[in-house]
């Protein structure tokens, strides 16, 4: 474990009390903040000036979310481990962060003891999630997202259009194929991802659910 002080972080949340709160915890613990943000372009400044070791961002920001700053940073090949700290606890933003490859992800219930093992497994090149998520959960989540990544290109491209919540003639449409296909398609990818077919909108249903993690596809 490197020394604290030479541990750079950035935080970002958009509630003031919060963001003191964490900035007083890890100044308190020597931890090197170098720069604090309220929203999500903020941080994803903060973020490219500094390319911190450690960035600590909340989920629902202004101007652009956790996940959206994440993934733009990404793209501009930082060095940043990337620890989510929010509220939610639902499988939506579990599958978004393993798709978005996040290090770690805490929720704001969690004692700055488990902050601090998240940091030092982070660091360690393992990814960390709360201690407070259900395990059972993770192990869905990380099945679905195997399933989706086995889908042919094809299948991919008609799944992000599915939820988007167009139509099979409208899919048709916008790929110059025939109706017949758009839904041999979607059988198949029914199939594959093993939902439960029970009703004609079954797979728009899953598809409009999961509609962040399958636009990273």
């Amino acid at each position: 474990m490197i020394d604290k002080k030479n541990i750079s972080t950035v935080i970002a949340d958009d509630h003031p009390m919060i963001l003191k709160g964490l900035n007083d915890e890890l100044t308190a613990n020597n931890y090197n903040v170098v720069g604090q943000a309220a929203n999500g372009m903020q941080a994803l400044e903060l973020i490219l000036i500094h390319n911190p070791i450690i960035a600590l961002l909340d989920i629902d920001m202004p101007l652009l979310t956790g996940f959206e700053v994440i993934k733009m940073a990404k793209q501009k090949k930082v060095d940043t481990k990337f620890i989510i700290l929010s509220f939610h606890k639902e499988n939506e933003y579990i599958s978004q962060a393993k798709a978005l490859q996040i290090n770690g992800y805490l929720l704001k219930e969690d004692s700055f003891s488990e902050i601090e093992e998240c940091i030092r497994c982070v660091l360690n090149n393992e990814v960390y999630f709360s201690r407070s998520f259900i395990p059972s959960s993770l192990a869905i989540v990380s099945e679905d997202l195997k399933k989706i990544k086995h889908l042919t290109s094809s299948e991919k491209t008609i799944l992000k259009l599915v939820s988007e919540q167009l139509t099979s003639s409208e899919i048709a449409e916008k790929l110059f194929i025939s109706i017949r296909t758009v839904e041999k398609h979607r059988s198949n990818i029914i199939m594959k991802l093993e939902i439960e077919n029970t009703t004609s909108n079954a797979l728009t249903n899953w598809a409009y659910l999961n509609r962040n993690v399958i636009k990273e596809l």
